[in-house]
């Protein structure tokens, strides 16, 4: 565990140096153990690949009495023991309006059926969220699925896009330009600040996405804008 100071207020600790989930279970567990501690001054935690960010109040604590609280912490037992994690089911309507890049995956030698079926009905973990709020960053990318971001990246990506970015996937919370491949859409809001958690997943949490179609995309889309929309969560644990 290396600790550095990242800004006044803000310490990084480092853990490892590789895109790997056993340091992703790592920096989630710590970030837990470091809330239960309920140190005093700390605002807020955030988790990256490789390392996890705390912001803290200057005029509560200092960066020396966090860092000591850390040091405390032993982070090779943080992998004792069962892991518990969330799965998060996201309805997605592939193909057409909604994911206008997926004929494209014929270089791959796929067709779009064969594409929705590699990436929907599987476990991606959620490794950091990053780019926009709740903008999430997956591993577990089928390599068939692997493509390169566009040439040129598009204007306006609609809100609730779903797409492929070199080896990883993800999903765009918010309207915005973009140079990922569009697979489709998801009609649940992915961000929400009317929500009690306004992001629907956080690090460490595994996103499942379920093919649906167009109509019953219409029909998420009005129960999620009349706030009766309720996500799939399910609690699960790995040794």
């Amino acid at each position: 565990m290396d600790i550095r100071r990242y800004s006044e207020n803000a310490l990084t600790i480092y853990i490892g140096e590789d895109i790997d989930e056993t340091v992703n279970r790592q920096l989630v567990s710590l970030k837990h153990e470091i809330e239960s501690r309920e140190i005093q001054g700390i605002e807020e935690i955030v988790i990256s690949y490789t390392s996890l960010i705390i912001y803290y109040d200057l005029f509560g604590t200092d960066a020396g009495e966090i860092e000591a609280a850390v040091k405390d912490i032993d982070t090779e037992s943080l992998l004792d023991g069962t892991f518990e994690y969330r799965t998060v089911e996201i309805p997605v309507c592939y193909g057409g309006e909604y994911g206008p890049d997926i004929e494209t995956f014929e270089e791959n030698g796929l067709s779009a059926d064969e594409v929705i079926e590699r990436h929907s009905g599987k476990e991606y973990l959620v490794y950091m969220l990053g780019f926009m709020p709740g903008f999430p960053y997956l591993g577990g990318l089928d390599e068939k699925l692997h493509k390169a971001r566009l040439d040129t990246p598009r204007v306006r990506i609609p809100a609730g896009s779903v797409g492929i970015g070199g080896r990883q996937t993800g999903m765009y919370p918010f309207e915005s330009p973009g140079g990922w491949n569009l697979l489709g859409r998801t009609p649940v809001p992915l961000f929400d600040a009317k929500r009690e958690e306004p992001i629907l997943y956080q690090a460490g949490d595994r996103i499942l996405y379920r093919p649906i179609d167009e109509a019953e995309y219409e029909a998420i889309a009005q129960q999620a804008a009349a706030g009766e929309y309720e996500v799939k969560y399910e609690m699960r644990s790995e040794g």
